[in-house]
């Protein structure tokens, strides 16, 4: 099937393990990777990234870090940056095809991460992009049904 036509789009995973921490608490960092990323990929960013600091909380694994996201036309991409644990969450979720393996490589040197797992799921498997088709595949999957 052509992915242009079935599927909504890819979903890429990234977690990113022995990230520096001056890179991690960065949040200039930050902010430029998700303002640059959506045009490095081929995509329309419709909003700045946004940014934010979180101190974390007392008596929780979660000592802080930045959380971020931008908005693009295709969808979004964001960032969660766990500054004790060396640690970041990297999510790209689009309706087209972007270049998965640029994007992991962008975001492992930007964090100097010594390790990375990559997911990548398609998203939404009978989402029609094209209305027509999806009525002509309905009608034939459904003709034994009458």
């Amino acid at each position: 099937m052509n992915q242009n036509l079935y599927g909504f789009g890819p979903h890429l995973k990234l977690d990113l393990r022995g990230c520096s921490k001056e890179k991690l608490s960065d949040l200039k960092l930050v902010y430029f990777l998700l303002d640059d990323l959506p045009a490095k990929i081929g995509m329309t960013k419709i909003a700045p990234p946004q940014v934010i600091s979180y101190p974390g909380k007392e008596g929780s694994f979660d000592k802080g870090g930045i959380s971020a996201f931008v908005l693009i036309a295709e969808s979004h991409a964001t960032i969660h940056t766990f500054i004790e644990q060396e640690y970041a969450f990297v999510d790209i979720f689009s309706c087209k095809e972007f270049d998965i393996e640029f994007a992991e490589k962008y975001f492992l040197e930007a964090f100097e991460a010594k390790k990375s797992h990559k997911t990548i799921t398609n998203r939404g498997i009978e989402f029609p992009k094209s209305i027509p088709l999806a009525t002509e595949i309905v009608k034939e999957e459904r003709k034994d049904i009458n």
